[in-house]
C-alpha cells in the first residue's frame, strides 16, 4: 500500500510540475519572424532615387523561385538609380539574420566601387520620409562585399550615411569601417547577422563569427563627406538632420540596398529582443533584453 501511495504521489508531483516546465520551454523558444515570405514583396516598401514611393523601377526588386532578387536585366544603364527595399515595421532591440550571394556582372554605369558591393541598412529612416531624389537613407549600413578573386575583401563592414558610432569608447568618424571577416569569392551563399541593442551596442557576425562591434550609434558626422554632403545626395531636408546631430539613434527600419550589382537574398528574418518581461504573462520571453510590458498578455483569472 505504501509503494502504491509513493507512485501516486510521484505521479501527482510530476503532473504539478509539467505546466511550469512547459511554460519555461515556451518562454525559451525563440520566435524568429521571416520578413521575406518566399513568394512576393508583401510587407516591404520600395524607394528608388528619382522615383515615387513604391515605383519598382524596371522590376529592380523581385521574387523568383523563392529568392528575393535585386536585378538589373531590364536596365541599359544604372543611371544613379540607387534604391532600397524597406520592411514596413521599425525595430530597436533585435537580431537580424540573412543569407545572401552576389551574382552576375555589375550593371553598366555603376560606380567602380560598387562592383560586388551592396548592403542592408539598419536603424534607417522610413521609405516614405526620403526626398524624391535621395540616394541613401540616414542609417547604419551593414556593407556587403564579395571577393574579387585577388586579395582580401572583407564583408559585414559598417558605413554611416548621416550617422556616426563609437568604437572602444572613442568616436570613429570614418564613413566606412572595415570588419575582420574572411573573404568570400564567387557566388557562394553567405549568412550574416546583426545583434542590435538599440542605441547602445551593435555586433556584426559573418558565418557565426563576430567581425565588428561598435557602440552609441548617433545621427551626425555630416552625410558622407565634404564632397558628398546632404545636397549632393539630393536630400531636401538636410537642415533637419543637421539639427539632430549627436542625438542617439536607437531604432529604425531595415532596408535592402540596390547599388548596381545584382544580389540575391535566400532569407531575411528577425528575432525581436524587446517585449514582455513579466514571467506571469502568456507572451513572456526569457531572451528579451529590453522590457516593454505594455505588450504583456495575461490569461483569465
Amino acid at each position: 500500500m505504501k509503494i502504491r501511495f509513493s507512485v501516486l504521489a510521484s505521479a501527482l508531483c510530476l503532473l504539478m510540475t509539467m505546466p511550469a516546465a512547459l511554460a519555461q520551454k515556451q518562454a525559451d523558444k525563440k520566435e524568429w519572424v521571416p520578413l521575406f515570405n518566399g513568394k512576393d514583396l508583401s510587407g516591404w516598401d520600395i524607394k528608388i532615387a528619382g522615383q515615387p514611393l513604391n515605383d519598382n523601377y524596371k522590376n529592380t526588386f523581385r521574387v523568383e523561385n523563392g529568392v528575393l532578387r535585386i536585378a538589373y536585366d531590364q536596365y541599359t544603364n544604372f543611371d544613379g538609380k540607387y534604391g532600397h527595399l524597406y520592411y514596413n515595421k521599425p525595430y530597436s532591440y533585435y537580431i537580424l539574420r540573412f543569407t545572401y550571394r552576389f551574382v552576375g556582372n555589375q550593371t553598366p554605369g555603376g560606380a567602380a566601387w560598387n562592383v560586388r558591393n551592396s548592403g542592408i541598412m539598419i536603424h534607417s529612416q522610413s521609405a516614405k520620409s526620403l526626398s524624391m531624389g535621395q540616394d541613401f537613407p540616414v542609417s547604419l549600413e551593414i556593407q556587403l562585399l564579395g571577393g574579387l578573386g585577388k586579395g582580401p575583401r572583407h564583408t559585414g563592414n559598417l558605413c554611416t550615411p548621416g550617422t556616426q558610432v563609437y568604437i572602444n569608447g572613442k568616436l570613429d568618424q570614418a564613413h566606412c569601417i572595415d570588419s575582420d571577416s574572411k573573404t568570400y569569392d564567387g557566388d557562394q551563399w553567405v549568412t550574416a547577422e546583426a545583434i542590435v541593442y538599440g542605441d547602445s551596442v551593435i555586433h556584426h557576425l559573418i558565418e557565426g563569427d563576430t567581425v565588428l562591434t561598435y557602440q552609441r550609434p548617433e545621427v551626425g558626422g555630416g552625410f558622407v563627406s565634404k564632397d558628398y554632403d546632404w545636397k549632393s545626395a539630393h536630400i531636401d531636408n538636410g537642415e533637419y538632420w543637421m539639427s539632430r546631430a549627436n542625438t542617439p539613434l536607437g531604432e529604425g527600419y531595415i532596408a535592402l540596398q540596390a547599388e548596381s550589382h545584382p544580389i540575391d537574398f535566400k532569407s531575411v528574418e528577425v528575432l525581436n529582443l524587446k517585449g514582455c518581461t513579466d514571467p506571469k504573462a502568456l507572451n513572456y520571453k526569457s531572451y528579451y533584453v529590453k522590457s516593454d510590458n505594455t505588450q504583456c498578455r495575461y490569461g483569465k483569472k
